[in-house]
């Protein structure tokens, strides 16, 4: 299959249309026409993912998180982000990023269903389609009311992290949920709008975890890659499905940071 081929079945998945305004989302660096035999999928393209890439002969590498978020002036091997680019060309790989498309059409879902949420409505509305309003996350209804205690025990389960961090009482019972994957700083304000009693999401902050909670709204921080990382085996396992002749191989999880 053609680079352009594949990138015809990620559409149908998450199309680019559903990418923020902000964002850099499809082929960053590569050709259409490119003849595709294995895909290898990771989070972000960083220098040991490429290597894992090459290693394996990969033809595309398919991240959530963009390589290039913002103009390049240089492309060479004393820059970052330039020597990502020289490697990923010089290996002969393409490289495709669904980042907020795929929160749109697909993270968020995949997330609540994690969590067995029900009633589910859109956090954060950026756009609409024909199906209704689309957007960054979800809130809805947990399987029972609980403490925070065995909410926190029930992210650890859904997403396999052993630690999260926590603003909030853990005796307080809760019943609704929003959740956001990745980075959910911005969708605080919608959470509290939404009646949210506890949002379940990464990259919270000292300040805004405990004016969070102060305002009623617990948080649990599974971590941004914590959560993320689900993409990773949706994709391989999307792509296993509609592609024959193509090796479809992801990265093992492996957390870029450590608690100490």
């Amino acid at each position: 299959m053609t680079c352009r081929e594949i990138i015809l079945l990620l559409e149908k998945q998450s199309s680019e249309r559903f990418a923020c305004d902000w964002d850099n989302v499809g082929l960053l660096v590569g050709d259409f026409e490119q003849e595709v035999r294995k895909i290898y999928i990771a989070l972000d393209a960083t220098e040991e993912t490429i290597a894992q890439a090459a290693k394996e002969k990969a033809d595309l590498l398919l991240t959530h998180h963009p390589l290039i978020f913002k103009g390049l002036k240089k492309v060479n091997t004393q820059d970052f982000t330039g020597r990502r680019v020289f490697e990923l060309i010089r290996n002969n790989i393409s490289c495709y990023a669904m980042h907020t498309n795929f929160d749109v059409k697909g993270m968020a879902e995949l997330a609540a269903g994690r969590m067995m949420l029900t009633d589910c409505q859109v956090l954060d509305v950026t756009c609409q389609s024909e199906e209704g309003s689309e957007g960054i996350g979800r809130v809805g209804i947990l399987p029972e009311e609980m403490t925070m205690t065995d909410c926190i025990e029930r992210v650890k389960q859904a997403f396999a992290v052993d630690t999260v961090k926590v603003f909030g009482d853990l005796q307080s019972r809760v019943k609704r949920a929003a959740i956001c994957p990745g980075s959910g700083k911005s969708v605080i304000t919608y959470a509290l709008q939404a009646n949210a009693e506890v949002l379940i999401t990464g990259d919270i902050d000292h300040h805004e975890g405990i004016d969070a909670a102060e305002q009623g709204l617990a948080i649990i921080d599974a971590g941004h890659y914590g959560v993320e990382k689900l993409f990773i085996p949706y994709m391989v396992n999307y792509l296993q499905e509609r592609v024959e002749a193509v090796d479809v191989v992801g990265q093992p999880v492996k957390p870029p940071f450590l608690y100490i």
